[in-house]
């Protein structure tokens, strides 16, 4: 018997209602509509309210992928949740997810990559998937990244946002390709780029719980190591960037996509863009544009989509896949 092929058969995704826009920023901050449209491609993001926490998104999300999926969560063997914003420090936001959702049967653990959690928990889930360690599992990146935020910085505050975004992914014995090729990568010597001083074991003067990022960098080394990500990811399966169908990247900045699609030659129509309406939601960014990408039918049988994202650490990673849902449900393991 061929080993077993990693299939999505299920997305979902949730966003809180509130919506924060710019001209709510431009109401207490030196800012104005037009100046962050420009710079970041932001409109408008979605902010948690008080009462809601990561665990809440992620469980809104993962029922919406198992129903997608035609599955119970008593059906999930295990659940990878991808968040830089836990609900505690301990015990894991993941166990929080499985008992609400009453997984019983399902293992269950955090990630944290920030931004590029989602990638790097696929990246897990389709090694434990085709080693047979796992048949069924539920990968979620969910983030209340408003808590992070220092409302008075005009340059963070305006570039995040609040989300969830989950998938179901199975195994499959018929699948010919799923996921096909998936790369991480880190390199902590840039920490400082992108962090958070407080909260954790390091105590000092320091220790602000405010996100801090220096913007100009971040920029430069996200769009050079996404297309080398995306590059060895494409030669390693033998594809070239002309395949693709649909490039799914993390929302952080429209430059960065621009930029990133510009130089694999891809029309902007490949490309799925949500960042006007949600912002930067760190782990929960490619899922959930994934999600509206399945649901707006831009993903059809057979599509080949590139996923990628850059985030603190700093880790960035890729992954490509073809799309094969209605292969899988007919034939699950």
């Amino acid at each position: 018997m061929n080993a077993p092929v990693a299939v999505i058969t299920g997305t979902g995704s949730y966003a809180p209602s509130r919506v924060m826009t710019n001209e709510d920023f431009a109401s207490y901050l030196e800012t104005s509509d037009s100046w962050i449209r420009e710079r970041t491609g932001i409109r408008e993001r979605r902010i948690a309210s008080p009462e809601e926490a990561t665990s809440d998104l992620a469980v809104l999300a993962a029922r919406k992928a198992l129903e997608s999926a035609d599955l119970t969560p008593k059906d999930i063997d295990g659940i990878i949740l991808a968040t830089a914003t836990p609900d505690l420090l301990f015990p894991s936001t993941a166990c929080l997810v499985q008992a609400r959702l009453g997984a019983d049967k399902a293992f269950a653990f955090d990630l944290n990559a920030v931004c590029s959690g989602f990638i790097y928990a696929m990246s897990v889930a389709k090694s434990m998937v085709e080693s047979g360690s796992a048949r069924r599992l539920l990968v979620i990146g969910s983030e209340v990244m408003s808590r992070t935020l220092d409302w008075s910085d005009r340059g963070t505050s305006i570039l995040f946002g609040d989300g969830a975004g989950a998938v179901v992914l199975e195994a499959s014995a018929t699948a010919k390709r799923g996921l096909e090729t998936f790369r991480i990568r880190a390199d902590g010597r840039y920490w400082e780029m992108i962090h958070v001083p407080g909260g954790g074991s390091r105590i000092s003067e320091k220790g602000t719980p405010y996100l801090r990022m220096k913007g100009g960098e971040t920029f430069k080394l996200a769009v050079r190591s996404l297309q080398e990500s995306v590059l060895e990811v494409l030669s390693a399966s033998g594809v070239s960037p002309g395949e693709i169908d649909l490039l799914v990247p993390h929302q952080a900045n429209i430059r960065i996509i621009d930029a990133l699609a510009t130089r694999l030659g891809l029309p902007m129509d490949k490309v799925m863009v949500n960042i006007d309406r949600y912002g930067n939601t760190s782990a929960a960014s490619v899922p959930v544009a994934l999600d509206e990408a399945v649901r707006e039918g831009r993903v059809a049988e057979g599509s080949r989509i590139l996923l990628t994202a850059f985030g603190s650490g700093v880790t960035w990673g890729s992954g490509l896949l073809t799309w094969e849902a209605e292969l899988q449900k007919r034939s699950r393991l």
